[in-house]
């Protein structure tokens, strides 16, 4: 579903990250635990044009995970999924492993 929605200019679609709420013994983790506000990268624009009318691309790629901001964003609800639009320039970084 998220597939159908392709972000204008330098806005990324971001599906958030929803850290477990109890490990794979069975414990239940505390809301408070330590954690990223990081996000899985669906689908991103095209970039932005600048003066000279050359194409700025987007700095991360489908797929990217990525560190976003505490607050900000738009919510955006495609189906039974929430998912977040963010300008290119709002994402922190990417994650690697």
């Amino acid at each position: 579903m998220a597939k159908r929605l392709i972000p204008s200019l330098n806005r990324v679609l971001v599906e958030k990250i929803i850290p477990p709420s109890k490990t794979n013994a069975g414990v239940l983790l505390p809301e408070k635990t330590n954690k990223l506000n990081s996000g899985k990268v669906v689908a991103v624009g095209p970039g932005l044009w600048d003066r000279e009318g050359k194409l700025i691309p987007v700095g991360v790629k489908e797929g990217d995970t990525v560190l976003l901001p505490e607050y900000g964003g738009t919510e955006v609800k495609l189906g039974d999924k929430e998912y977040h639009l963010y300008r290119d320039e709002d994402i922190l970084g990417t994650l690697h492993d």
